[in-house]
C-alpha cells in the first residue's frame, strides 16, 4: 500500500498503474468499478463491507470519504493498494477535503476501469436527489440504503420522486430471503392443488417504520393484486424489521411465515406440518454483494415501490441522469428584497404643500448659528 499526501489526481492514477505493473495484470478480468461514498464516521464498514462483495465480483475499488467542505484549502489524501486488505484487487481510498469533495468527480473519472460498468453506493443516508452527486450520475447502478435515513418511510417516497431505472436500494435487499420463502411456499400450494393459487388478503407483522417491511407489502400487493398492510407486531422484529407475514388464500385457506429468532422461519400451510427453513440475517457485504449480480434495471422493486407510495410509471422513465449542481453551503433560499416602488406625482397640490400647512421653511444651515463653518457654506 502506498498513501499519497496532499496528491493530486494525476498522481493517483500513475501510482496506480505503477502499482498493477509491479503487481503484474491483477484486474485483467475486472467486472466493474464500484465507487463507495462514505463519512469518516463509517469509512471502516464500508470498506469491509466493499472487500467482501469485491472477492465475489472482481471489481476496482474506489472509496470516497469527503471531509470538511468547509475547510479553506482543498486537498486530497489518497491510499493506494493492489491485493491489499480490501480484497484481491486494485483499490483506492481517497480523502477530499474542502470544496474538491464537491467535484469528487474529477478525480474519481480517470480511475475507472475502462469499458467496464460503474456501480455508485452510497453507505449513508439517501439523497433526496441524486442527480445532484455526479458520483451518481455517472453510474449505471445506484445503490441507496432507505434504512439508514431519520424518516426511512419518507426515504421511499423521496425514492419513488427521484427514481430512474438502475436505482435499488439495500431496503430491498434485505427483504430476499422472505420473498423466496413466501414465492416458493404459494408455489406448494399451488402444486398440491394442481392448480394456480389467489391472494385475497394479508398482513406484515413487524415495525411500521421499516423500509424492507413496507417494500415486501409493496411487492405482495402489485403481484396479488390486493393490498397488503403493515401492522404492528407483537415481538421486537429482526434486522428486516419483519417479524411475520400472513397470506390469505382463495378456498379460505392461510400460509404464514414467522420468524423464529434463531436464523430460520417457520412455514405454516395447509395440510402440511410445520416446517423451519433457513433465514439467517445478512452481512453488509453480502447485501451489496447481491446487488453487483446484475446490473439490470431491478423492475420487481420499481413495482413494489411503486405500491408503497402511489407513484407510478417508474419503469417507463430514463435511466440517463442530468447532472444539477448543489452547493450544501450555500443558502438554501435567499431573502427576498424589500419591494421598491417609485415615487409618484400628486393629483392635486392639497394637502401636500408643507410650508402652507405648517408655516415653515426647510431647515437653512447658513441661517443656523450652531451650524458648522462648513455646513453654513453649502450654497442654497
Amino acid at each position: 500500500m502506498t498513501t499519497l499526501w496532499d496528491t493530486t489526481g494525476s498522481a493517483v492514477v500513475k501510482e496506480l498503474a505503477a502499482q498493477r505493473h509491479t503487481g503484474g495484470a491483477v484486474m485483467s478480468g475486472v467486472a466493474l468499478t464500484l465507487v463507495v461514498v462514505a463519512d469518516e464516521g463509517r469509512v471502516g464498514e464500508a470498506e469491509e463491507a466493499a472487500s467482501a462483495a469485491a472477492e465475489v465480483h472482481p471489481c476496482r475499488l474506489l472509496i470516497v470519504v469527503r471531509r470538511h467542505i468547509e475547510a479553506p484549502v482543498p486537498r486530497l489524501d489518497a491510499e493506494v493498494q493492489v491485493g491489499g486488505r480490501l480484497g484481491p484487487g486494485e483499490a483506492v481510498v481517497m480523502r477530499m477535503y474542502g470544496r474538491l469533495g464537491l467535484h469528487a468527480e474529477s478525480v474519481v473519472l480517470p480511475l475507472l476501469a475502462a469499458d467496464a460498468p460503474v456501480v455508485t453506493w452510497w453507505h449513508g443516508a439517501p439523497l433526496d436527489r441524486i442527480s445532484t452527486d455526479a458520483l451518481g450520475v455517472i453510474a449505471d447502478r445506484r445503490i441507496t440504503d432507505a434504512a439508514m435515513a431519520e424518516d426511512p418511510v419518507a426515504a421511499l417516497h423521496a425514492r419513488a420522486a427521484d427514481y430512474a431505472p438502475g436505482d435499488t436500494d439495500l431496503a430491498w435487499t434485505r427483504s430476499t430471503p422472505w420473498r423466496a420463502t413466501l414465492a416458493s411456499s404459494l408455489d406448494s400450494v399451488s402444486g398440491r392443488r394442481g392448480e394456480p393459487v389467489r391472494v385475497v388478503g394479508g398482513q406484515v407483522e413487524g415495525n411500521p417504520t421499516s423500509p424492507t417491511a413496507h417494500l415486501v407489502a409493496g411487492w405482495l400487493s402489485s403481484r396479488c393484486g390486493c393490498e397488503i398492510p403493515v401492522v404492528q407486531g407483537e415481538r421486537v422484529p429482526g434486522d428486516a424489521g419483519i417479524d411475520s407475514v400472513e397470506l390469505r388464500l382463495d378456498q379460505e385457506e392461510q400460509v404464514r411465515l414467522r420468524d423464529d429468532r434463531r436464523g430460520g422461519a417457520v412455514i405454516s400451510q395447509p395440510y402440511r406440518p410445520e416446517a423451519v427453513v433457513a433465514l439467517p440475517q445478512r452481512t453488509l457485504g453480502e447485501l451489496v454483494g447481491e446487488e453487483l449480480r446484475r446490473l439490470d434495471p431491478d423492475e420487481p422493486y420499481s413495482e413494489a415501490l411503486e405500491a408503497v407510495t402511489g407513484v407510478s410509471g417508474l419503469a417507463e422513465r430514463s435511466a440517463c441522469r442530468e447532472y444539477v449542481w448543489h452547493d450544501p453551503m450555500a443558502p438554501e433560499t435567499q431573502p427576498e428584497e424589500p419591494e421598491m416602488t417609485a415615487p409618484t406625482v400628486p393629483a392635486d397640490s392639497r394637502n401636500a404643500d408643507e410650508v402652507a400647512l405648517d408655516g415653515e421653511h426647510d431647515h437653512d444651515p447658513a441661517g443656523d448659528p450652531t451650524a458648522s463653518p462648513a455646513d453654513q457654506a453649502v450654497p442654497r
